[in-house]
């Protein structure tokens, strides 16, 4: 969809005994997918019933009221709320002037016009071509009678096959280059350093895990990251930045694309390359925005991440928005830690502290005994402090320093190999 081209208007279903303020914040996030997608809502069609009709979605009064609508509002688009099955979308085109798509559909849509890397733009491709091959079964049947009698069933047919030949086809190879980019991601986990920690900000899209991770690095890093913007879906593309602690030890932040309620099992398919930088994080920090249903959408991202096999890693919950919030939502009973604040707000260094103390990069102080030239002298300039440095003889000096609890550690289990003679104790 181009913007600015797209006069939409909205169908939508009330099932069973779904309650009256979730059903109006589904509309209000239909609403704000359309605009992402470059769309403008002119009217909302709404109906309550025990299930969705199954042939048209709507019951045959609000299928002639949405058609009024869209006649008399010149409307070039019908959105449904719900995924819709390849006959519901036939009949619907059917009985309205205008096009039918569904919210996977336009999910899809927007992917395809933010994707920006090669990997997004295979990803989404992968994802379209999923969800339309099903879709192809109408059109060939209704190929299949533009004759009648004997012979005459078989062009359409074999327009049908023709066209699901090209999309099997093409399918084949964007798997093909899916696994090359999975491997060239693979070469550039290897490429960072082992020791260097990795964090993956995940959760619901437009939760500010973007902005998050502009202010961490403005904070504590050396890169420049742009701000995300207050739109849906605006980072499809993992983006990796390093920050480092007061001490100077490095870590790795990673904002990864966000995530919906029902997100399409094609996209979940599709961007699992993506996802997957969150099993091999050290620590995933859960954002949420603490304004717009909170758990709810924390539900849904730990659904994601269920899926994705990555709930054995440690996680932090972190409460964003907090400034315009109306209340503090309840602690995540799940996670290591929750937190609240605003990435627009003054001051993160809660959160930073939380993260540091968990990937252990927090601040111990430690006595060394060491001699002059040891390695650890380099690593504690480097990335540590100390406070004094004592002879106790001429091969042995008494060190006393605040270093990083992981290095610590490190030096610990050195001592205990017998592999240096530092006593750290912290």
């Amino acid at each position: 969809m181009q913007a600015d081209e797209n006069r939409v208007i909205l169908a939508m279903c009330q099932v069973g005994q779904e309650a009256d303020d979730r059903f109006a914040y589904r509309e209000q996030e239909l609403n704000g997918l359309c605009e992402a997608a470059g769309a403008t809502v002119i009217a909302v069609v709404m109906q309550k019933r025990a299930q969705v009709d199954g042939r048209t979605f709507l019951g045959a009064g609000k299928i002639e009221e949405l058609s009024n609508l869209a006649e008399v509002n010149e409307a070039d688009l019908v959105v449904a709320d719900r995924e819709l099955s390849p006959a519901q979308v036939r009949n619907l085109e059917r009985l309205l002037p205008c096009r039918v798509i569904d919210r996977t559909q336009l999910i899809l849509d927007i992917f395809a016009k933010r994707a920006q890397t090669r990997e997004g733009r295979v990803q989404v491709e992968m994802a379209q071509l999923n969800y339309l091959m099903p879709r192809l079964t109408g059109r060939g049947v209704e190929l299949s009678r533009l004759g009648g009698g004997i012979g005459t069933r078989g062009p359409g047919e074999t327009q049908l096959e023709m066209d699901r030949r090209r999309i099997r086809t093409r399918m084949s190879y964007l798997r093909r280059e899916l696994t090359e980019i999975e491997k060239q991601r693979s070469t550039a986990r290897k490429r960072r350093r082992r020791d260097v920690p990795v964090v993956a900000l995940v959760g619901y899209t437009n939760a500010g895990k973007t902005t998050l991770q502009s202010k961490w690095v403005r904070d504590k890093g050396r890169e420049t990251v742009v701000t995300g913007q207050n739109r849906l879906f605006d980072t499809l593309d993992p983006t990796a930045r390093q920050v480092q602690t007061k001490l100077g030890n490095p870590y790795i932040v990673i904002d990864t694309v966000g995530f919906v309620e029902d997100l399409p099992h094609h996209l979940i398919e599709a961007f699992k390359a993506t996802l997957e930088e969150t099993r091999y994080a050290d620590l995933i920090v859960i954002v949420v925005d603490a304004g717009h249903e909170p758990m709810s959408h924390l539900e849904t991202t730990r659904q994601v991440l269920r899926d994705l096999n990555a709930l054995d890693k440690p996680v932090i919950t972190f409460f964003n928005k907090m400034d315009v919030a109306e209340g503090q939502p309840a602690p995540d009973v799940h996670a290591l830690e929750t937190l609240y604040g605003s990435a627009m707000g003054e001051s993160l260094d809660a959160l930073y502290a939380a993260v540091e103390r968990q990937i252990m990069l927090d601040e111990v102080r430690v006595t060394l005994h060491t001699h002059p030239d040891d390695v650890i002298w380099d690593q504690l300039l480097r990335n540590g402090r100390i406070e004094s440095a004592d002879p106790v003889s001429p091969e042995e000096w008494l060190v006393t320093a605040v270093t990083s609890r992981r290095d610590a550690h490190i030096w610990q289990q050195q001592r205990q190999d017998g592999s240096t003679n530092d006593k750290p104790n912290s």
